[in-house]
């Protein structure tokens, strides 16, 4: 790959950014290396490796690359029987510690329904060796300090290094506290030197403290001295401490031993670990920069599908579309300066190269890249002052080499080809440059200013024009990319805004060719029919979208309610099977009882079996009803005007009943379904068609009629507990609300006050009651509780 183009497109930036996602040096030094490849199978794996590592990422979460060392020097040092320090230990064990950990979580994303084959792969060659990290880990706490569980020896030794020096200690204290001591003393302290206590003497005292001088002040005043009567303790302090250090070194020597003996797979380790850091390094920059696998091709096209230059802020980097090699072989892109040309073409490079490399690119899916077994650009102001060169020489220099080495498996990208020259030189020079590239089949993208270039595309076959817009009503350009339109020259139009007076405006056109002028309003043209393509584009897109939105909703209300009806029937025929198993019942229990009757008698056993065929009569009636859909409901809306005694359908039961009750603030009403009473919300009832004045003919209207004329205005409970009390009142209730009466008197006399209290609690929650009190004198007094109903 041409090192030049690498350098003019920036190709080490995008190496910058992979190498802060790596943790290992080693990691690094591979990334630095990092070039793109021409192999059309080494490419594809690795984007395989990049796709598995994030989507590894994306499944796992953080990934456990833990310290990662270079253990090269350190398993040297093992194979030749030397000992590493702890230090050096403490990296052997956390990069042991790494390769377990992260063979671990590939394992485990791989059991998770993942496929990640190349990781896999890498994993599995990853050998563990977890007696060694807990060796090492039980053996060393820090960079220069041994644990004393390394071994029963060291830690008695270091027991008996502790029980000397407190001896040794205690001794000297005796003598720097001793008075007749401590006037030859400088300090009473006790302090080391050359690794032996001592104490600081006067100079002057020297031959006052018999002992060994190890050390003076910088002044000479003290000497500090090692008293006569410690020698031989301090002998044995420092005895002890070599065989502490013998005894490290051993330990030293036999973990370093263990490592020895696995050098070979570590080896391996190293090198598998520095691998998958550089995987996941890709994997994670293409997480970062909302990138995708780009579909590879060997045929020279590329389709870059809202591509984004990866080194521009993802906040305001214009997406752009670009596509060449299918239909043309050569983009001719035209436009004015800083309207984004440099960066189209510096994006298709580094898309390219960023491919090639195995990495992922920040477009859109969508996205194919062909493998190149060249990638040459000739872009910015490369003029070499040492080679006193100008502009446009330097250019042509660089374009002279691209032109020896180039072939049709190579992309090459020009900017601003024949600038810096004579135009219609220039102009003619690029257009040859460029024919000879389309002949020789090269894949091309150049920009340029020359307006002969833009018509020079137009007619030329495998040629095709591109602009940069630019909104003339805020001067700015939008950084869009329009592939099939040449660039239009806004320079009149920008002075005219800018203010330049209409004449001047007017004989600057006098000295534009004719059809220079023509061709230009044949631009303005297309581009105003573009813009309103797209407008119409944008505008059917919105109304498909909005479509596809209703006909979701529309869907999801249909599955609603086909899932409520199936809900809802089975609601039903639950119900209708719980009455007809609750009716089989009672009808055996009333042939039990007729059975019963057939053993008496005479007048009584007819009058018996007359009232159970009656009741059996009665039952039937209304439990046959509920099992039947009645179709005559009045209207598909709740009732408004409902009163008591009208007959209703409750729709979650599909059974019919009588409104015994009248709704309350919230719409709560009672309705009673043959022998049942129900509390239902007046939006689950529809009103059953019926002539409301011929009720009195209907079986309810007989009903009320029996009740007007038979029920009392007053009940008597005396002797009955409450529970019994409760069942008897609660009918009565409901036949004096049906026989319309007002005030009811309840006889429950006076006793221990249970039963009027009972009852008292009971009237406060009945759905009849509207208010009640106790009766008064000549009303039966505290054994009596007149009622007023609704």
């Amino acid at each position: 790959m041409n090192e030049r183009s690498l350098r003019v497109l920036e190709y080490e930036k995008i190496v910058d950014m992979l190498k802060n996602h790596v943790t290992s040096n080693l990691a690094k030094n591979l990334v630095e290396k990092l070039r793109p490849s021409t192999d059309f199978n080494e490419v594809r794996e690795l984007l395989s490796e990049t796709s598995e590592a994030a989507n590894l990422i994306i499944q796992r979460g953080s990934v456990p690359i833990g310290p990662i060392y270079d253990l090269r020097r350190h398993l040297k040092m093992a194979e030749i029987g030397s000992y590493l320090t702890p230090s050096q230990l403490l990296e052997v064990s956390d990069t042991l510690r790494t390769a377990r950990m992260l063979k671990n979580f590939i394992k485990s994303g791989n059991e998770n329904n993942g496929n990640f084959p190349i990781l896999q792969s890498y994993a599995s060659s990853l050998n563990t060796y977890k007696h060694i990290e807990d060796r090492i880990n039980e053996a060393i706490l820090g960079e220069d300090e041994i644990s004393d569980n390394a071994s029963v020896t060291l830690k008695n030794i270091r027991r008996q290094i502790a029980n000397k020096n407190n001896a040794i200690k205690n001794k000297l204290n005796l003598i720097i506290s001793s008075p007749s001591m401590q006037k030859y003393l400088q300090e009473s302290i006790v302090t080391i030197r050359q690794g032996r206590y001592v104490i600081p003497v006067k100079a002057e005292n020297r031959v006052n403290v018999p002992g060994l001088v190890h050390d003076q002040s910088s002044s000479g005043a003290t000497l500090f001295i090692e008293p006569l009567s410690i020698v031989e303790m301090n002998n044995d302090l420092k005895e002890l401490k070599l065989k502490e250090q013998a005894e490290i070194e051993r330990i030293l020597t036999e973990i370093t031993g263990l490592i020895g003996e696995k050098s070979e797979g570590i080896k391996v380790n190293q090198e598998i670990l520095t691998k998958l850091d550089f995987i996941f390094a890709k994997g994670k920059l293409a997480l970062e920069m909302k990138g995708i696998e780009p579909k590879l091709n060997n045929r020279g096209y590329i389709k870059i599908k809202n591509g984004r230059h990866p080194l521009i802020d993802k906040n305001v980097v214009v997406p752009n579309s670009i596509w060449l090699g299918d239909n043309f072989t050569s983009l001719i892109i035209t436009g004015p300066n800083t309207g984004g040309k440099t960066v189209t073409l510096k994006m298709v490079g580094l898309m390219v190269l960023m491919a090639q490399s195995g990495l992922y690119v920040p477009a859109d899916y969508g996205t194919e890249v062909s493998v190149f077994d060249g990638v040459y650009a000739d872009i910015g102001d490369e003029q070499s002052i040492e080679q006193s060169l100008s502009t446009f020489s330097s250019h042509m220099k660089n374009i002279i080499e691209i032109m020896n080495n180039v072939t049709e498996k190579d992309l090459v990208i020009l900017d601003e080809l024949g600038a810096g020259t004579d135009p219609t030189e220039g102009a003619a020079l690029a257009m040859a440059i460029l024919t000879d590239l389309y002949e020789r089949g090269v894949r091309t993208i150049a920009t340029t200013h020359y307006s002969e270039l833009k018509q020079f595309a137009l007619i030329k076959d495998g040629m095709e024009n591109a602009s940069v817009e630019f909104d003339v009503e805020t001067l700015s350009p939008t950084y869009k990319l329009l592939i099939g339109i040449p660039g239009k020259s806004n320079a009149l139009e920008i002075s005219k805004r800018l203010g330049l007076s209409d004449y001047i405006i007017e004989k600057a056109r006098e000295f534009i060719n004719k059809e220079d002028i023509e061709f230009e309003e044949i631009i303005s043209s297309i581009e105003e029919n573009r813009k309103l393509a797209e407008k119409d584009r944008d505008e059917a897109i919105r109304l498909r979208l909005e479509v596809q939105r209703l006909k979701n909703e529309y869907e999801k209300k249909i599955q609603k309610l086909n899932k409520q009806r199936e809900r809802e029937i089975r609601q039903a025929k639950e119900e209708a099977r719980k009455i007809l198993k609750d009716a089989k019942k009672e009808a055996d229990e009333i042939i039990k009882e007729l059975r019963n009757i057939s053993k008496e008698v005479g007048r009584e056993r007819n009058r018996k079996i007359e009232e159970m065929r009656k009741k059996m009569r009665i039952s039937i009636d209304a439990l046959e009803e509920p099992l039947f859909r009645i179709e005559n409901i009045d209207t598909d809306e709740p009732p408004k005007d409902l009163r008591v005694g009208d007959t209703v359908r409750i729709l979650t039961l599909n059974q019919t009943g009588t409104v015994i009750s009248k709704p309350n603030s919230d719409g709560d009403l009672t309705v009673q379904i043959g022998i049942m009473k129900i509390n239902v919300n007046i939006s689950n009832l529809r009103l059953v068609k019926e002539d409301r004045d011929s009720i009195e003919k209907t079986n309810v209207g007989t009903i009320l009629k029996t009740k007007t004329q038979t029920v009392k205005s007053e009940i008597d409970l005396r002797g009955q507990t409450f529970e019994e009390a409760r069942i008897i009142l609660d009918k009565y209730l409901d036949d004096a609300y049906l026989a319309k009466l007002q005030r009811v008197s309840i006889i429950h006399g006076k006793g221990t006050g249970a039963l009027r209290k009972g009852i008292h609690q009971f009237l406060k929650t009945h759905s009849h009651v509207k208010s009640f009190r106790q009766g008064v004198y000549g009303e039966g007094g505290d054994g009596v509780t007149i009622v007023e109903l609704k």
